[in-house]
């Protein structure tokens, strides 16, 4: 198997897996009126895969699950049963205290996908692991767009089109199982050694590598969850068409599939802090223009939501690339876990900020506060490139 035919089927798998993240976000208009839900409820729903997939990546880092069993089977085990876990919410849910549970639960499982599939793709490429990388985290990027394409070019009922996310997930999960082999630079199976956790954040590099990614994911899923909603709202003000409102949201977060890939070829060749920087001065620029423009006709605020979409992601399969070649290799799976673990807990407070945020000030305030997190990460890697552990950055590029 070539490394480039490996990495597409993987990219392919994470595409398929990773629906499962959205497909109730995606269909929030329909929640909200069938089950009266306020904007408080929404948040809590949306958030609730957010924190089971916090409390699955600290159960597998502490248990090295990624390292001490084989990843792919992981990857494949987590899907299938994530896509059950989403068809059940799909079937048996009708309100938030069965809704809830069950997204906690997909979002536990989730765990097994994402930060697997990291590793996995690290084993197939050393000189192009961040174009490697980044061409994971844009199908990642892809697959948590498509339900917002599919609610807004179908008239499928939000049921159906959970199930249509479990269908691909499954698919996802079948291809990494039968079509994909372990890459040429897997490590042996590590012991397990529950300390490894907490000791790699010991090191410099990995720490500023981790503050980098934390001011990454302080925008990253805000932006993701309450860019479609604000589409949806001023075009419901505005007498305009959710069909249509969906259809940008998809575009809007689907640009971050280009962003990933062609960051992950520059950052191989110029270096991983380089691009990483640049990536988030672009996206907390357009977050700010986007604050100011937040009542601007729909013709004048896309073009700067498709470039925040298109940069927002960009820089972040440069921080797992760092990582990967900052840790243990024998345990690169474990802190990759962990610096997911971080990130994704992080996620939680401006995705509840946001709204009180709206509910206050407006979208403006909102959009604005988002931009502080680009500038810590900017900060964070300027102090990474000047460490001496930088020398081990896309082959001493930095």
């Amino acid at each position: 198997m070539t490394q480039w035919r490996a990495l597409t089927l993987l990219a392919l798998a994470e595409l398929l897996g990773m629906t499962l993240w959205f497909s109730a976000s995606a269909v929030v208009p329909s929640l909200e009126l069938a089950w009266g839900l306020s904007s408080t409820d929404v948040s809590w729903l949306t958030m609730s895969v957010q924190i089971g997939f916090v409390a699955g990546t600290v159960l597998t880092a502490l248990l090295n699950l990624p390292d001490i069993v084989n990843t792919r089977r992981l990857f494949a085990v987590s899907a299938l049963l994530g896509a059950s876990s989403n068809a059940a919410f799909a079937f048996m849910a009708d309100g938030l205290a069965l809704g809830i549970p069950l997204r906690f639960l997909t979002g536990v499982l989730l765990a097994g996908v994402y930060p697997p599939g990291l590793k996995i793709a690290a084993t197939w490429s050393l000189r192009y692991r961040g174009l490697a990388i980044g061409l994971l985290v844009g199908a990642l990027t892809v697959g948590s767009a498509s339900p917002h394409l599919v609610h807004a070019l179908s008239s499928l009922a939000w049921e159906q089109v959970v199930l249509v996310s479990s269908g691909m997930a499954i698919v996802g999960g079948l291809i990494v199982l039968a079509l994909i082999k372990d890459g040429p630079f897997t490590a042996p199976q590590a012991p397990f050694n529950p300390r490894i956790a907490i000791n790699c954040l010991a090191q410099p590099g990995i720490r500023l590598a981790n503050l980098g990614y934390l001011g990454h994911m302080w925008e990253l899923y805000a932006m993701w969850i309450w860019v479609p909603v604000f589409l949806a709202d001023g075009l419901v003000a505005r007498s305009g068409s959710a069909t249509l409102a969906g259809a940008i949201a998809f575009g809007v977060i689907a640009m971050g599939g280009i962003g990933s890939v062609v960051a992950g070829a520059l950052a191989d060749r110029f270096g991983r802090t380089v691009i990483a920087s640049g990536a988030m001065v672009l996206s907390g620029s357009a977050a700010l223009v986007a604050a100011a423009l937040y009542n601007a006709p729909l013709i004048v605020i896309t073009p700067v939501l498709l470039v925040w979409g298109l940069t927002v992601v960009a820089d972040s399969a440069q921080f797992s690339a760092a990582i990967t070649e900052l840790s243990p290799p024998e345990y690169v799976g474990t802190v990759l876990t962990v610096q997911t673990a971080v990130g994704f807990l992080l996620t939680l407070f401006p995705i509840q900020l946001v709204p009180i945020f709206v509910n206050a000030q407006g979208w403006s305030l909102a959009f604005a506060t988002l931009a502080l997190g680009p500038a810590v990460g900017v900060w964070a890697m300027l102090r990474l490139r000047q460490s001496p552990e930088a020398i081990n950055l896309a082959g001493g590029r930095r």
